[in-house]
């Protein structure tokens, strides 16, 4: 292992193609004749193939979760705090798989890719996909690796909400769900939040209806201003103030106002970047424009809106639960003011009411809503402590 990838790094990591040709059914109506799955594993698959995990990802995430595409990388994936050698989703125990979902803009099919019956980008005719589509798909993978049962299935924010609809769609394949930092279907305010970001990229001028690609451009400033609406949301106040105000201490010393520090120590008197969140949110967003497809993200954001499992249950979403037979972990973040913890209260309440096995925690973090990606302590312990218990649970049944 190169010196500059971390001991408890999977290391380097190659992502893998599959190919479907059965034709998935969505739940709009529509059919994909035929699509690819890009996927990432970690570990090692045991004989029996009983201790896989599959990562869900969440909106802007993809089938890279942990290890390094490179020596070169900065950065490694984007879940390598807890997937890996020793750490909470501990690779030398489990054989992680970590899928880009349908519409995805990181080598699954999606609206970037060739629609072979048009030789050119599904663009904005690539069907709109739901989380039931998506876990479809991914039993679908489960099958292809040859795996009869997840030992758990894991993910946060849009991704818990995957968990939870492989609890209800194939009970009977997964062991234990845990589904981090999600709700039971989105608040008003989340899909106001989701529809301003997705007029603010239609509305730009480079959008072209969505067939951006085809001419050779993309909605670089829509794409910028949502991401910098749904990142201000990812974090907390506190999280905010820590990352570019100073303390109240600060702020009683010199009267500087906490949370607005100043990116060259004066006004400018003008429409200009004076704060430093400002600077900040700015390059958050440059940086997204220039590695997410606008289509996808569309996509992302409607399968957000549309989730609701309780719906073909005439709106009881303890009856969605009542055949699942995994045990639940849901985990919350005090300052999540996207997903807040009474979200999670939901669907425990809702689980108990169908006599499911689960425990609930509720973690004291300052990070807002980004904090399940994040290695907080408490959280970290938690995980680590739920999974060896998986382990233990898989080595007791094999022996």
């Amino acid at each position: 292992m190169s010196a500059s990838i971390p001991t408890d790094s999977v290391g380097l990591v190659t992502p893998q193609s599959y190919h479907f040709d059965e034709p998935l059914d969505l739940r709009s109506g529509k059919v994909l004749d035929a699509y690819d799955l890009t996927v990432e594993t970690y570990g090692t698959l045991n004989g029996e193939k009983s201790n896989a995990i599959l990562v869900c990802h969440a909106l802007s995430g993809d089938h890279h979760a942990a290890g390094y595409h490179s020596a070169t990388d900065k950065k490694p994936g984007w879940w390598d705090a807890c997937i890996g050698p020793g750490k909470a989703i501990d690779t030398d125990l489990f054989f992680v798989v970590s899928l880009n979902n349908l519409g995805g803009c990181a080598g699954s099919t999606g609206p970037a890719s060739i629609n072979p019956k048009t030789e050119t980008f599904y663009g904005p005719d690539f069907p709109v996909v739901t989380v039931r589509d998506w876990v479809k798909s991914q039993f679908r993978l489960m099958d292809r690796l040859g795996i009869e049962k997840w030992a758990a299935v894991i993910g946060g924010s849009l991704g818990g909400m995957q968990v939870l609809r492989w609890a209800i769609s194939y009970p009977q394949r997964l062991g234990h769900a845990i589904s981090i930092a999600a709700a039971p279907k989105l608040s008003a305010q989340n899909i106001a939040f989701n529809e301003v970001a997705r007029h603010s990229i239609i509305s730009d001028p480079n959008f072209h209806a969505g067939h951006y690609l085809q001419n050779n451009t993309y909605p670089k400033q829509g794409l910028m201003l949502a991401r910098m609406v749904g990142h201000i949301t990812y974090l907390s106040d506190s999280a905010m103030r820590a990352k570019f105000g100073k303390t109240v201490t600060d702020f009683e010393a010199t009267g500087t106002n906490f949370g607005r520090d100043l990116r060259t120590g004066k006004l400018s008197f003008g429409l200009n970047v004076d704060f430093q969140v400002e600077s900040y949110l700015h390059y958050q967003g440059e940086r997204f424009s220039e590695n997410f497809d606008a289509n996808t993200y569309l996509l992302m954001t409607k399968a957000l809106d549309y989730f609701d499992p309780s719906v073909d249950y005439e709106g009881n979403l303890a009856h969605a639960f009542a055949n699942s037979s995994c045990k639940f972990l849901l985990i919350s973040f005090s300052t999540d003011w996207r997903f807040p913890p009474e979200r999670s209260r939901e669907i425990v309440n809702a689980l108990l009411k169908a006599g499911k096995e689960v425990s609930y925690l509720e973690i004291e973090a300052d990070q807002g809503h980004d904090a399940f990606l994040l290695p907080v302590p408490r959280y970290i312990r938690a995980l680590t402590t739920y999974l060896k218990r998986v382990h233990q649970e898989l080595a007791a049944h094999a022996s």
